[in-house]
């Protein structure tokens, strides 16, 4: 006689930070795991309560028990950004609380930090535990294929968009100007969105700097600056303007001295939403406008929460649900180590190793191409100085807005000169 066949036993867990689609992904890949006679736990609160040994919390899932969440933001999982991966006995008792559950296969919805703990659990696991990992976070910074965006990203510009250009007529309304910080870490993909479909009048993001160039509040500074003269020579008193949160990473030591003991998460990144980029740039301008007699009101005003957890658009609910249909698609094949992709509507699996910095053994982050036409097509939009505005009777209004010579403007405003 055969031997019985081994019930599989699937769970889902949620790291890093919330994403609009995460329910979808948990909901579908509940119903094709079901569909496959498996039986499917819920994990709450990603690793964390299994970096404990605890298994008290794993819940059953069932069709009942994921209708209708797949249009729901959040997560019913909940997510932590708990790290399994600090200490060897940890990440051994993460796999051991897994097998306690008689989990065969895992499923792990994250970012780069959870897709790095993933593949670790599944190289601890030795076989024993299948993992696929489903990439998601609205800063869209993970190397997919063909850049295929992250389920989450497109949910997020649309709130964030919508959110800029009411920022925007407001700031008509009121004759102010809006300094607006977007999430993300390490790439400015959100940032360009929001600037874009807000209409902002200039959006700032870290790819546009030499990469081995350090940026000063000055430049930040002055890109504002050169952006409120150019709109106040043009008649017009109000303005919004995007900056991307990962500008922060770039500032150097001696411009963030007093932010050194800014709180830093599981993974050693410092927690961004403690520093105010708008509010650093609010005194450095206001400071520099008033000295010269003009009046411009500035308001900081950051977004990024706002994004996480609203309910997912239909492109990321069909997406997600793609990606979680597929993730138990890959691990029925016997798949594991590797990521979920669906490339132009086709499941691509994507090895761990193939997004990895071999440099760094981190996962590799996706920026803008600062080369490519969708950030050249974007500053031609912004209110960036270009080499005409220094010349002629372009630069007589703007050092009549800037209130100071012609030459004055011309040797502080210069570097700033879109090439």
């Amino acid at each position: 006689m055969r031997p019985p066949a081994v019930q599989r036993t699937l769970a889902i867990l949620v790291g890093g930070g919330p994403a609009p689609g995460i329910n979808a992904v948990v909901e579908a890949a509940t119903l094709a795991a079901r569909a496959e006679g498996w039986r499917v736990l819920g994990i709450p609160w990603g690793f964390s309560r299994l970096m404990l040994g605890e298994t008290a919390l794993a819940r059953e899932l069932d069709e009942t028990a994921v209708a209708g969440i797949a249009v729901r933001g959040g997560s019913v999982l909940h997510t932590s950004r708990a790290n399994p991966t600090k200490d060897p006995a940890t990440l051994a008792r993460v796999v051991r609380s897994l097998e306690t559950l008689g989990v065969t296969d895992l499923v792990t919805i994250g970012g780069d930090d959870t897709a790095s703990s993933a593949l670790r659990v599944a190289t601890e696991a030795g076989g024993r535990v299948r993992v696929v990992h489903v990439p998601k976070t609205i800063d869209n910074d993970l190397p997919l294929p063909r850049s295929q965006p992250t389920f989450g990203f497109e949910t997020a510009k649309h709130l964030g968009s919508r959110l800029v250009r009411n920022l925007a007529e407001d700031a008509r309304t009121t004759g102010r100007w809006y300094l607006v910080t977007a999430m993300g870490r390490t790439a400015g993909h959100l940032a360009l969105a929001m600037g874009v479909g807000g209409g902002a009048a200039l959006t700032v993001i870290p790819e546009e700097f030499a990469a081995d160039r350090k940026i000063r509040v000055a430049d930040l500074a002055g890109l504002v600056e050169a952006a409120v003269l150019k709109r106040l020579a043009a008649g017009e008193r109000h303005g919004v303007a995007v900056l991307a949160e990962g500008l922060l990473d770039r500032l150097p030591p001696e411009d963030v001295a007093d932010l050194a003991s800014v709180e830093r998460d599981e993974h050693g990144h410092p927690r961004l939403s403690e520093i105010s980029l708008g509010k650093v740039l609010r005194d450095v301008l206001g400071t520099r406008l008033k000295q010269r007699g003009i009046d411009t009101s500035f308001v900081a005003k950051e977004i990024g929460y706002e994004l996480r957890c609203e309910d997912p658009v239909a492109h990321d609910v069909q997406y997600a649900r793609g990606l979680g249909v597929g993730a138990v698609r890959l691990l029925a094949a016997g798949a594991s180590g590797v990521l979920v992709a669906l490339v132009h509507g086709e499941l691509t699996p994507i090895p761990f190793g193939d997004i990895r910095d071999p440099a760094t053994g981190r996962v590799r982050v996706r920026l803008v191409d600062a080369s490519g036409d969708a950030w050249r097509h974007a500053l031609a939009l912004q209110a960036r100085l270009r080499p005409r505005d220094l010349e002629g009777e372009s630069l007589k209004r703007l050092a009549e807005a800037s209130r100071e010579s012609p030459e004055a403007l011309v040797a502080r405003l210069s570097p700033h000169v879109l090439r």
